[in-house]
């Protein structure tokens, strides 16, 4: 038995939000969804804010320029949540 296996591309296509998620369309066909909780730079703009993405790093990120936020198709399909921020020291 035989199977055809398509390239994975994931390279970012699309990228959409609700109130709770982010979803990630990749070129291979794939969504990766989210919940947004786990990017609290993202979840706490408005949706307009959210919107304006911009494809970044060949393909394989997302960045967002007014949030200072980056995202990578890699850290999404692995499921990592964003690194806690640290409080620096006084």
């Amino acid at each position: 038995m035989s199977f055809l296996a398509t390239a994975a591309d994931e390279r970012v296509l699309d990228v959409q939000s609700t109130d709770d998620t982010i979803s990630v369309g990749l070129r291979d066909g794939r969504v990766i969804t989210v919940p947004l909780m786990w990017y609290p730079r993202l979840l706490n703009v408005t949706a307009a804010q959210r919107g304006n993405w911009a494809i970044a790093g060949g393909g394989y990120g997302i960045h967002w320029p007014e949030l200072d936020e980056d995202l990578s198709t890699e850290g999404l399909l692995r499921g990592a949540p964003a690194a806690k921020q640290s409080v620096p020291a006084k």
